[in-house]
């Protein structure tokens, strides 16, 4: 500020304050104050009003005291106005009190909630009303919808008067339209085209297909990630003396949008010069850590490489109980011949045991629940895989909304206290279902589940589900730590009908079964089951196959069964990376009208291409035989549909010549590869698209002759997907064209699917 503006004020404030204290001052000859008298008080005792005087009954007449005491009473904030004016040997103090607030209201705000602005705000009911602090409230509110990208909001306050001094205060808000980014501009880029560091950065210009989005509307604290983006984008492609020099928001004269450029400097590119370690840790052979090093002499420079050499290192000693390994990267850059060299410093550290496990944020679940999950217990040896491990068994157990495990020093240089801190959510669901599928048609359940029941990690569930042509009713419950131990058991009850009208007939089963599962090993787990059911054939068409025919009334399965599953995938729910393998075994004959052995194997390998693009390869095989006797219609494999896209449910394998039932076999495969890929419109949308192709066979029915189809013969599809996930269900659409069939088998061009639960 001008010293001459400063001037100005210091002479307005000497004048108010003379103006103030005038009639003080005339009459402030020699004297001595003999009393004190307030007067307009109404909600302030007049005790108040003197404890902030400097003068008192008894001084005297002092102008500088009577000026520093105005100035304190104006200090308060209490008072509007205040007059200070002597009467014979009396002070006589005139105020005038600011008004109390009765009631605060926002008026206009559709975007944003009454709630969110109160939290922001200072002035609430029963808080005295200055002007002052109006106009600070009003810069607020300015603030928020300008962070939600409304620049061009108005915030104008009205003032109610109330009886005994109280006001009401109204936020009169016109909140304007969004300010969009119009324009993105890059200058000093050579390397790398505009478009493509457009799309490294947050802020997005503004496009129609962006409704959904907010990445379109000018926000500061956004631009100044995007720096950081572009910073870290430019080191990982080795341009180590890159700059962001500036990023300038403007808007454009008719104030309707926001022009947005930054001033860049690439520099030059470097690589990786020499590579190496100075290591202060003891029996530590740097051969093995060079085996975890992502970078190489001569390879261009990549920070992030840098980053996840360390990660590796630390990781690697952290598996040999050093948690608290200090993992340095020096880098020398070498400007002449543009090489950077790192050399990765490791300091001096202990190994450490676990010296305390504590548990936080569980209000309902039991402790226990969550430390027999742990990989780890008080007195380990501290291992950051098997803490790491130990976190994502908690979360798969999906009780929780957040799991974070982490370890800090404990009560000695060699202890470390493991932390596990929890946020849960409800575990408790009270379904009512509703999909369409070009299949099922109309698909609905209702279901009551709870999955840590009494805060035990107990599952219960109870459910029922229908479509045009099935009928499912079961009950269920899981105990996973039966009787104490790492052994999870559990039973299930079921009775499923069934239309069949690929093969003209209807099926009903009604059963139970009983299940244990165990881990062998990481990753690595057993289940063992026996399945009691009846399966009935009924309602068969009149001109159904005969082999149908044959199969009508009921049978009763009493089946022993066992799966071995393998699984280092990075989530159940949605994989992106890494792979599981599970085997399968089942013989029936332990009692029972069925007789047969049958082996199944899935596998799915997972490959991130990057946070979109990934690849996905999965297969699975299946072969049953009977033990005696012929395999039902019941046992034997279908595919189509869902498992090998192009084809209509049951639309591949053994067929009736004449009726064109679906007959089922006893040998299948399908393989199927999976490419997912931006589809170019923004993230939030929830919208990912894939192309894939399925390959597999079924053959080998029991029932022989001319009158059954019955080849080996492979068949394959290829085609395009789109999945849509949105807050009401999730949408999904298959294209698939069949590329190599026989004529006999039923093909479908669209699969279409959408699902919703409330």
């Amino acid at each position: 500020m001008p010293s001459s503006i400063k001037l100005w004020f210091r002479v307005i404030a000497f004048a108010v304050g003379m103006l103030a204290v005038g009639p003080v001052l005339a009459q402030s000859g020699a004297g001595t104050v003999s009393e004190v008298q307030v007067q307009g008080t109404q909600r302030i005792d007049p005790g108040t009003v003197r404890s902030y005087l400097l003068i008192q009954p008894g001084d005297l007449f002092d102008p500088d005291r009577l000026d520093r005491s105005l100035k304190a009473l104006f200090a308060t904030g209490l008072f509007a106005d205040v007059t200070m004016r002597r009467q014979g040997n009396a002070l006589l103090v005139n105020v005038v009190e600011n008004p109390i607030i009765n009631r605060l209201a926002f008026e206009g705000n559709n975007r944003i909630k009454d709630e969110e602005l109160s939290r922001e705000v200072e002035l609430r009911p029963r808080v005295v009303f200055t002007r002052t602090r109006v106009q600070q409230d009003v810069q607020r509110i300015v603030e928020i919808y300008r962070r939600s990208g409304r620049y061009g909001v108005t915030i104008e306050p009205k003032v109610i008067q109330q009886p005994q001094n109280r006001v009401d205060l109204v936020f009169e808000i016109n909140e304007g339209e969004l300010t969009p980014v119009r324009t993105i501009s890059i200058v000093g880029n050579k390397r790398f085209s505009d478009s493509t560091l457009r799309g490294v950065i947050q802020t997005k210009e503004s496009a129609f297909y962006r409704f959904l989005s907010n990445a379109d509307t000018y926000d500061p604290d956004r631009l100044s990630f995007d720096r950081e983006l572009l910073r870290r984008f430019y080191l990982e492609s080795g341009y180590a003396d890159f700059q962001v020099l500036s990023a300038v928001a403007e808007l454009t004269p008719n104030r309707e949008a926001f022009v947005v450029t930054f001033t860049i400097e690439e520099g030059q590119p470097y690589t990786f010069g020499k590579i190496g370690f100075d290591i202060a840790l003891p029996r530590i052979n740097e051969d093995d850590l060079k085996e975890l090093l992502v970078t190489e002499t001569g390879e261009r420079y990549n920070s992030t490489k840098v980053d996840e050499s360390v990660d590796a290192i630390t990781d690697k000693l952290g598996n040999l109980g050093y948690a608290f390994v200090d993992v340095r990267p020096k880098a020398g850059r070498n400007p002449d011949d543009r090489t950077i060299d790192i050399t990765y410093q490791i300091g001096e550290a202990s190994k450490v045991f676990v010296d305390r496990i504590d548990i936080v944020g569980n209000v309902r679940t039991l402790d226990r629940v969550i430390r027999r999950e742990m990989n780890l217990v008080e007195g380990d040896a501290f291992n950051v895989s098997n803490m790491r491990r130990s976190e994502r068994r908690i979360r798969n157990l999906g009780f929780f909304k957040s799991v974070k495990v982490t370890n800090a020093e404990g009560s000695a240089p060699d202890r470390t206290n493991v932390q596990v801190a929890v946020e849960e959510q409800p575990t408790g669901e009270i379904s009512f279902g509703i999909g369409y599928s070009s299949v099922e048609a109309v698909i609905g359940d209702v279901g009551i589940r709870e999955r840590n029941l009494l805060g035990r990690g107990q599952d219960l569930r109870f459910g029922v589900s229908g479509s045009a042509s099935s009928t499912e009713y079961d009950i269920s419950f899981t105990e996973p730590y039966f009787l104490g131990r790492d052994v999870s058991a559990g039973f299930d009850l079921f009775r499923i009908e069934r239309e069949q009208k690929e093969s003209s007939y209807d099926e009903v089963r009604t059963g139970g079964a009983l299940r244990a599962g165990f881990d062998l090993a990481p990753d690595l787990r057993q289940t063992v089951n026996y399945t009691l059911r009846s399966t009935e054939i009924t309602n068969i068409d009149n001109d159904a196959s005969r082999f149908i025919k044959e199969q009508e009334g009921e049978t009763v399965v009493s089946q022993i069964g066992q799966t071995l599953t393998y699984d280092k995938r990075d989530s159940r729910l949605d994989p992106r990376d890494g792979y599981i393998l599970q085997f399968t075994s089942e013989v029936a004959g332990a009692g029972g009208d069925e007789r047969f052995l049958r082996l199944k194997g899935k596998s799915a390998y997972y490959i991130p291409i990057d946070d979109i693009w990934g690849l996905a390869f999965l297969g699975q095989a299946g072969y049953i035989v009977g033990l005696g006797q012929d395999v039902s219609i019941g046992e034997r494999f279908f595919i189509g549909g869902n498992t090998f896209r192009g084809f209509e449910k049951a639309g591949v394998g053994p067929r009736d010549v004449d009726t064109g039932d679906a007959l089922g076999g006893n040998q299948y495969y399908v393989g199927s590869a999976e490419l997912t890929f931006p589809t170019g419109l923004p993230e939030d949308l929830g919208l990912r698209a894939f192309v894939f192709t399925d390959v597999g066979s079924l053959w080998n029915v029991d029932a022989s002759g001319t009158e059954v189809r019955d080849l080996t013969s492979v068949r394959a599809s290829v085609g395009l997907g789109v999945e849509f996930v949105t807050a009401f269900g999730r949408i999904r659409v298959d294209a698939a064209q069949p590329v190599l069939k026989e004529d006999f088998d039923k093909t479908e061009l669209f699969r279409f699917s959408y699902g919703t639960r409330f």
